[in-house]
This record gives C-alpha cells, sequence and structure tokens, in this order.
C-alpha cells in the first residue's frame, strides 16, 4: 500500500507547473512580437514621413527633371506592357527577330491609330461642339429648377442665412476675380507649356518604346551585375513580381476600360442619348480609376438625361445598373481576378493620398505604384523576419 502511495505522488516541478494559470493564447510570443513589429513599422513610416515633408526641397529637381522626362517613359511603359507578349510570342512561336516583330507591331499600330483618329475626329468634333454648345442651356435648366425648390417656404432659414454672409461673399469673389485676373499670363504660359511638354512625349516615347521592347529583358540582369552574387537572385525575383504586378494591372485595367467604353456607347445608342460617343469614350478613360470612375462618368450621362426627359434618366440609370453588372460579375473577375491582391478599402485610400499629392497622375498610377511598394517591403519584411531572433524558435515553448 505504501508502494501504491509514493507510485502515484506527483513530484514537485509538475505540481507547480499544474498549479500556473495557464498564459493566455493572446500574451504568447508570438503574438507579441508581432504586435511590436507592426508598431515599429508604423513608428518608422510615420517617422519617414515627418522627414521627407520636413526635406520637400531636396526632390525638386528630381520633380522637374520627372516633369520633361516622366510624360514619354510612362507613355512607352504603357505601350511596353500592351506589346512586349505579342513580341515574345512572335519570338517564341514562329523564331521571327525581335527588330522585325517590333517593326511590324509598328505599323500595324500606327496604321490602326490613324485610321481611328480618321474615322472618330469628325464624330467626335461634331458631339463635342454640340455638347458645349448645349450644355450652358442644361446648366441653366439645372439652376431654375434649383431656384423654384430654394424659393419654397420650406428653405426660408436657409435664405437668411445666406442674406447674413452676402457681404463676405461678395468680397471673397471679388478677391477671387482680381487674383484671376493677375494668373491669367501665368495660366497661359502654363497651357503653353502643357503643350509643349505633349508634343515632346509624343516625339520621343516611339523611341523609348523601341529600346524597351528589344533590349527590356536584359535590364534586370545589367542592373544585378552591381549587387553580390548572394543577392542577384532575390533582387531579380523581387523585380520579376514588380514586373508581374505592374504588367497585370496595365493590361487588366486598359481591357475592362474599353469594354466599359463600347458598353456605355451602345447602351446610349440603344436608349437614344445624346452625345453616346463622347459619353462613352469619356466613361471608359474615367474607368481607369478604381471603384470611382464609373460613378465620376454617370454625372454628365444624368445632367443630360435629366433635361431630355424623366423617362430618358430612368434609361440612363439602367443602362448604368446593367454596365456595372456586367462589369462586376463578368469582366474584372475574368480580367483583373485577384491578380493585385488588394482590399479595396486599400485602394481607396492610396486614391485619396496619391492624388492629394500627385493630382491626376498619383489617382490613375497610384496603385501600382502602391503594389510596387508592396512587393518591396514584402520581401524586406520576409528578410528581417528570417534575420530577426524575435522570430527564431524559443526554448520556452512559444508558438512561433
Amino acid at each position: 500500500m505504501l508502494y501504491c502511495k509514493q507510485s502515484f505522488k506527483p513530484k514537485g516541478g509538475a505540481l507547480m507547473a499544474a498549479q500556473q494559470p495557464k498564459r493566455p493564447r493572446f500574451l504568447s510570443g508570438s503574438t507579441a512580437r508581432r504586435i511590436i513589429t507592426y508598431l515599429v513599422m508604423i513608428l518608422l513610416a510615420v517617422a519617414i514621413l515627418w522627414i521627407l515633408s520636413q526635406i520637400k526641397w531636396i526632390f525638386r529637381p528630381f520633380q522637374q527633371f520627372f516633369a520633361i522626362v516622366g510624360a514619354p517613359i510612362i507613355l512607352a511603359g504603357v505601350f511596353y506592357y500592351l506589346l512586349n507578349p505579342i513580341v515574345d510570342w512572335l519570338d517564341r512561336r514562329f523564331k521571327i527577330r525581335r527588330s522585325w516583330s517590333i517593326i511590324g507591331l509598328f505599323i500595324l499600330v500606327g496604321g490602326l491609330l490613324a485610321w481611328g483618329l480618321v474615322a472618330l475626329i469628325p464624330v467626335l468634333q461634331e458631339q463635342i461642339s454640340s455638347l458645349v454648345k448645349n450644355w450652358p442651356h442644361y446648366w441653366d435648366s439645372l439652376l431654375n429648377s434649383s431656384q423654384s425648390f430654394w424659393q419654397d417656404a420650406n428653405f426660408k432659414w436657409g435664405r437668411d442665412l445666406l442674406n447674413q454672409y452676402d457681404s463676405q461673399l461678395e468680397k471673397s469673389m471679388s478677391g477671387l476675380i482680381k487674383n484671376t485676373a493677375f494668373s491669367t499670363v501665368g495660366g497661359i504660359s502654363s497651357v503653353v507649356g502643357s503643350i509643349t511638354t505633349a508634343l515632346i512625349a509624343l516625339v520621343t516615347f516611339p523611341f523609348l518604346l523601341w529600346y524597351m521592347l528589344r533590349d527590356g529583358r536584359q535590364f534586370p540582369k545589367a542592373v544585378a551585375r552591381f549587387l553580390p552574387d548572394r543577392l542577384q537572385p532575390s533582387f531579380l525575383k523581387v523585380l520579376n513580381e514588380m514586373n508581374n504586378q505592374v504588367a497585370n494591372y496595365i493590361r487588366g485595367q486598359l481591357t475592362v476600360a474599353f469594354f466599359v467604353a463600347l458598353m456605355f456607347y451602345v447602351g446610349y445608342l440603344i436608349i437614344g442619348l445624346k452625345f453616346a460617343l463622347v459619353l462613352g469614350i469619356v466613361a471608359g478613360l474615367l474607368n481607369l480609376i478604381p471603384y470611382l470612375g464609373s460613378f465620376l462618368a454617370m454625372v454628365p450621362a444624368v445632367v443630360i438625361g435629366i433635361f431630355i426627359s424623366p423617362w430618358m434618366l430612368v434609361k440612363v440609370l439602367i443602362v448604368f445598373i446593367i454596365e456595372q453588372t456586367i462589369e462586376g460579375r463578368l469582366i474584372s473577375p475574368l480580367v483583373l481576378g485577384q491578380s493585385l491582391k488588394i482590399h479595396p478599402v486599400t485602394i481607396i485610400i492610396v486614391l485619396l493620398a496619391s492624388g492629394k499629392i500627385f493630382g491626376v497622375l498619383g489617382v490613375i498610377f497610384g496603385v501600382p505604384g502602391y503594389a510596387i511598394l508592396k512587393v518591396i517591403g514584402s520581401h524586406l519584411y520576409q528578410y528581417w523576419r528570417a534575420q530577426s531572433r524575435w522570430y527564431q524558435s524559443s526554448t520556452n515553448g512559444d508558438d512561433v
């Protein structure tokens, strides 16, 4: 009996371990390390943004340089991602030299662009002229309708409030008119400079595109030679992922924009809305802005539909609903899919921030720029995680 009592007597260490309360899951070592890591990354990001805001003058020469060469580089880059798969396919399938393939594509694309301009410019010119001519009438009708609502007795409090600020509003408007008058000369010079920059971009981007299509495959290896041998595979992997992200985004967005323009154009033609071609092209261009472009494109169509007839407005909204359904359920999943793997809320935040900082170009190129930074940040994080002792397996049994 004594032997049985001793055999079932727990050891001291086991008894102490049983008496100790189990540490909650959220206080495990790996969770604590993740929280600390995220906090450090957030603090570093805030610190970097603050430092950059204090030394903005350093980047002014780069901004001026990019303002000159940025447009042809961006234009050549867009055409590169559109044409490079065709050049690679001709080289791989038919063993055609890249130079001959590029020349043939230049002739084909140039011919299609020339044919499109010749066919579309007269129609566009007519519709744009008519839209510009009739737009004041549409806008005046909108103001008259708004004024009739404003004169209602229910809005008396609003009219009284507005009368209190009439003098301040008049002073503000007079100051705005003076500032506008003084800035007219600067505005004209800015327009002339923009036209000059556009002409330079149109002339130079074909040469950049030629060399990008011909020698683009050697660029990553040429850059990797400046790095140590042990870093070259990782560097090439990062460049390849960045290239795939940008390529998928540009090809996907342009394809979706084309189908959006086509659907709006056909829909407006079916319902008999004026300026169908112009509104369709505008819708396609604005669709390059993710999630917001289609809604922005609806504004002129809705305004025109309101003043044609209430039934026309209903038909415009029906076209919009059908287009959004087809785009969201069929075209975007097939073309884009989950190639970027970016949450919609993140995309909207990126659009707002990049648009505020870089303007229209920021809205258009903010998402692919974020995708590139995401790839770089992801690989840096993986490298740091592999090297950091915080993520090494510990001896106390914490889950990693």
